[in-house]
């Protein structure tokens, strides 16, 4: 069967077409779109007209593709940006009315539970307990577990873009704000991190989303992405603060002629990359596995 899965982030929309018959993806394609639907959803409380209307034409567009490409069934999903905004469930029946499309928004729970299952399709052997770590514009999820079970899950309200419009007001970054930045976040997922520690058992760190990802293409210095390139790729925590320590020292237009970055992403990079390096810190964990397989493949993994 041919799927078409689009996932409406807080910082962008991603389109997956999949082949996918008897237990085998035989094609995936992953479009990206930065929509920025959060922008300012944290403070204000609502998704600005704006950004309704720049996010349900990115849905039209990709709705199109998905079609072209001869989906047996076109899937969507809403995730922090609808799950916090008071006016979530408008946008969704805007979607309805404007592209027939259903928006489904999951609860973080649930977003947690779908990057769990796209990361084990994306794995030749699980044999480890792992945690799965998702960065991304609006939220962070953690999942523990192997094959066979999941120990613990949780979603926390922290995310990339979240961060950036809370605390970087300006570029470069003062010292003031990275130590404002970092005390928040240890802040928000101390408990987290806490419950993961009291399991009491070894496990690898493997990360989804577009941070991580991100920090992987940066590494290898990627002029055009490749999911085959990032996919099972690994980052050290020295390399991460390596590289924030680099981006602070750039510009804006600097940062968005950084190699193996996307433009739209270079305002949020920095942010995402101090969550991952809190994380990885209180783990007192040295690296972490890239899956490039993440919740649009457990979607469909899921409806299996």
């Amino acid at each position: 069967m041919r799927y078409g899965i689009i996932d409406i982030g807080t910082n962008s929309m991603r389109l997956l077409l999949a082949q996918y018959n008897d237990g085998v993806f035989e094609y995936r394609e992953k479009i990206i779109d930065t929509t920025r639907l959060g922008e300012g959803v944290d403070s204000e409380g609502m998704i600005s007209k704006e950004s309704i209307s720049r996010n349900i034409d990115s849905l039209q567009k990709l709705k199109k593709i998905a079609v072209d490409y001869g989906c047996d069934g076109i899937h969507c999903i809403g995730t922090a940006a609808l799950r916090n905004a008071r006016n979530g469930l408008d946008f969704v029946e805007l979607a309805k009315k404007d592209t027939g499309l259903d928006v489904e928004i999951i609860s973080g729970d649930r977003e947690a539970l779908l990057g769990y299952l796209g990361v084990i399709g994306g794995l030749n052997s699980i044999e480890d307990y792992f945690l799965v770590i998702d960065i991304g514009g609006g939220s962070t999820e953690f999942i523990v577990g192997n094959s066979e079970e999941i120990l613990f899950k949780e979603s926390v309200d922290i995310g990339a873009l979240k961060l950036t419009e809370k605390f970087i007001t300006s570029i470069p970054e003062t010292d003031e704000t990275i130590r404002e930045l970092r005390k928040y976040i240890n802040i928000e997922i101390r408990n987290v991190i806490s419950k993961i520690l009291s399991l009491g058992i070894p496990m690898k760190l493997i990360g989804i989303g577009g941070t991580i990802t991100s920090v992987s293409a940066i590494n290898q210095k990627l002029e055009n992405y490749s999911m085959e390139k990032i996919h099972l790729s690994e980052v050290t925590i020295d390399d991460i603060k390596s590289q924030v320590q680099e981006i602070r020292t750039m510009t804006s237009d600097d940062r968005e002629n950084i190699k193996g970055l996307q433009r739209k992403r270079s305002k949020i990079i920095l942010a995402g990359e101090y969550i991952l390096i809190e994380i990885m810190d209180l783990l007192q964990k040295n690296k972490i596995i890239v899956s490039e397989y993440d919740n649009l493949e457990g979607y469909i993994l899921f409806s299996k």
